[in-house]
């Protein structure tokens, strides 16, 4: 779905991080939805769940950005992380504290970039789709995080220092997968596009059993809705809510 030549010209435009996972794909629908031209910024940075790279551009296509780009990093090459060293099992149980899931500086890189393309194109809005209710406990999905790199920005560019500063976005910050969820499906996502497993087979289907497939799975069900996510052996269906607090 693309966006008018006439209307792109007209829009402010915006820099959106696009991972190919659930979230980054409401950020996208929600930036556009704002009447954004929205550009798509995602990395194939050596993770090992690559399928998500293919889903990136799938939602990026379906949800009318205007550019897609995939730039590419080493951040294999420094480790430390279960998403880009296969010697680091990923796990298959939500633990304490900062998981080995947590890839070191991540989302740190990835605005820089997002700045830095924002500056190029004249964009004055980057959105980032990080999630400080229903995520892993990494240090860079959190408010403070968000703030201070905002401020960073306002005195590391040309535009920042001539007053006209890139403004970091996170609309579901503080938002449950669950509200996640039924905001992207009121603005037409198809989750079925997206892939969130951290250990995806290289056709994009899920494991069921990593922490990001268990949030996810917690997301549908929470929200009363089926789970469209294609997974590699049978798991049990989320289904509606029925009891709990």
């Amino acid at each position: 779905m693309s966006v008018p030549a006439d209307q792109v010209s007209a829009a402010p435009k915006a820099v959106v991080l696009v991972s190919g996972g659930l979230d980054s794909a409401t950020v996208l629908a929600m930036a556009r939805a704002a009447s954004y031209a929205c550009y798509a910024l995602s990395f194939d940075y050596g993770q090992r769940h690559r399928a998500e790279l293919a889903a990136a551009a799938r939602v990026a296509e379906a949800l009318g950005a205007v550019e897609q780009r995939t730039m590419t990093l080493d951040m294999a090459g420094i480790g430390g992380s279960a998403l880009t060293d296969a010697r680091i099992a990923v796990p298959e149980t939500l633990a304490e504290g900062i998981p080995v899931t947590y890839v070191p500086a991540r989302n740190t890189v990835f605005l820089s970039l997002a700045l830095a393309w924002a500056e190029v194109l004249g964009a004055r809005d980057i959105f980032i789709g990080v999630n400080a209710v229903d995520y892993s406990g990494y240090p860079d999905c959190r408010p403070a995080f968000i703030a201070a790199f905002e401020q960073l920005a306002q005195l590391a560019t040309k535009a920042g220092v001539e007053g006209d500063g890139c403004a970091v976005r996170a609309p579901l910050i503080r938002m449950s997968k669950a509200e996640i969820i039924a905001e992207g499906l009121r603005l037409g996502v198809d989750y079925g596009l997206t892939v969130s497993c951290y250990q995806a087979d290289a056709a994009g289907r899920a494991c069921g059993r990593c922490d990001a497939c268990r949030l996810r799975q917690a997301g549908f069900r929470a929200a009363g809705v089926a789970d469209p996510t294609r997974y590699a052996m049978a798991v049990a269906s989320p289904g509606p809510a029925s009891d709990g607090p």
